[in-house]
């Protein structure tokens, strides 16, 4: 019988540098920030945008860095991984397409609560998928030193990952780490272009913008790329979401680059 890694303490997951240790380091800081995100949304401003800029940058070098290290030695060590690892890969689509809409989304819009409120709910289902199923079979069949060595596998490769929204993406090799070194390069530029906008306090946000959209638009060239959709499951396939099937007047039509129409620096 497994247990939570939500309900074992540091010692019982294998030190501060298991597998175990940073993926529930990194899930209470989640949490954290999306209570911060839900206080903030009412008043909007540069509170709740840079709030949710750090969910993204937590969420998807967390996910691309498991997508590239954690699920493989699952599916190398236990008889259900590639099911197991193929759910949470389906959870990790939907909060990729969730978040390029909430990126195009404004607090002010409307819609913008119930993307937020999506979004996160397909956060707490992934969690819930890797700390109560995943991650508890992976510790009955790893030793602890090998888990901290795909702990240290994963925090190194996070260092070098994705820090926004790439649906069209595959969710597995090769492809998925074909990806990484272009788009970490354009995803790391736009967040110091933010950076910098925010500390000029909105001078040059043209100039800005405008360097901005043209990294957008290389990003969405590397996502069209056929070879960074290899190894793609039709499972995690750009659309194959459950939110899919709902009506949504800003989503991209097919082939259209999905980053270029997120809200500029």
């Amino acid at each position: 019988m497994t247990t939570s890694i939500a309900r074992q303490d540091e010692a019982q997951m294998g030190g501060p540098v298991s597998i175990l240790t940073l993926q529930r380091r990194d899930h209470v800081r989640l949490d954290r920030l999306m209570d911060r995100a839900r206080a903030t949304r009412a008043t909007g401003g540069v509170e709740h945008e840079v709030t949710l800029r750090a969910i993204a940058r937590l969420v998807f070098t967390h996910a691309f860095a498991e997508e590239a290290v954690l699920f493989p030695a699952a599916r190398k060590v236990l008889p259900e991984g590639d099911p197991l690892s193929l759910h949470i890969e389906q959870e990790h689509q939907e909060v990729n397409e969730l978040v390029a809409r909430l990126d195009r989304s404004s607090p002010s819009d409307p819609e913008h609560a119930d993307l937020m409120e999506r979004a996160f709910a397909a956060l707490d289902e992934d969690v819930r998928s890797e700390e109560d199923e995943l991650l508890p079979r992976l510790q009955q069949e790893l030793t602890v030193l090998q888990l901290q060595l795909l702990g240290l596998q994963w925090g190194l490769l996070r260092l070098t990952s994705p820090t926004r929204p790439h649906p069209v993406v595959s969710r597995r090799p090769p492809g998925q780490v074909l990806s990484a070194l272009p788009l970490t390069f354009l995803d790391r530029a736009r967040d110091r272009l933010q950076q910098l906008g925010e500390a000029l306090g909105g001078r040059g946000a043209g100039v800005l913008g405008t360097v901005d959209q043209a990294l957008a638009g290389a990003a969405g060239a590397v996502e069209r790329m056929p070879i960074i959709r290899t190894g793609q499951r039709s499972e995690t396939a750009r659309g194959t979401a459950p939110d899919r099937d709902r009506s949504d007047s800003v989503a991209p039509v097919s082939g259209q680059d999905e980053t270029r129409n997120e809200r500029p620096v």
